[in-house]
């Protein structure tokens, strides 16, 4: 976890932020819910990493694969070996940037929109997705819930569950930042 937090703050702080630009979540969390006619399926984990430089409006997100936690044993171990296919597609990752250009400084709720790619068993797709911030103190607070289509990222669904697995799937991620320091 310590690496996956280093390799964020370093893609957000690589070019021209000072250390105080840059936030950082080693306990991301995530989760996904996916509602079919015969069944829903949710999974969540908090073991993403996230950084926010607030000075660029970048952020990125990665999480493990086989982080995600079922209620049920043996739709993760069917999540993983043959859907996301965890062992080749370890990691899912996004890339983005926030549109608007709220005053982190200043303690406040804020709707944002941000633009990035979403990198999920392979393929990389760009998404815009809708979120809140919140900035209280030191600390920034980030929510969104956005959809996914299973096939826009190359995941085969078998036509005998395909009545158990929705064609979209609600993600939604909430990341609590503090400054980062070394």
């Amino acid at each position: 976890m310590k690496y996956l937090l280093l390799f964020a703050v370093a893609v957000l702080s690589a070019a021209t932020a000072s250390a105080q630009d840059v936030y950082s979540c080693k306990n991301t969390r995530l989760s996904f819910f996916s509602s079919s006619p015969l069944e829903d399926i949710e999974a969540k984990t908090d073991k993403g990493a996230s950084a926010l430089n607030t000075k660029t409006k970048e952020v990125f997100f990665k999480v493990p694969i086989s982080s995600f936690q079922f209620r049920k044993k043996l739709m993760q171990e069917h999540f993983n070996e043959n859907y996301l296919e965890s062992d080749k597609y370890p990691f899912a990752e996004f890339k983005g940037k926030i549109n608007e250009s709220p005053e982190l400084s200043k303690d406040g709720t804020y709707p944002v929109t941000v633009t990035g790619t979403l990198n999920i068993h392979g393929v990389e797709k760009s998404y815009t997705a809708k979120g809140t911030i919140t900035t209280q103190g030191t600390t920034i607070t980030v929510a969104s819930t956005f959809n996914v289509r299973v096939a826009d990222h190359g995941i085969k669904i078998p036509s005998l569950v395909v009545q158990n697995v929705a064609e979209v799937v609600a993600v939604t991620v909430n990341a609590i930042y503090t400054p980062y320091s070394k």
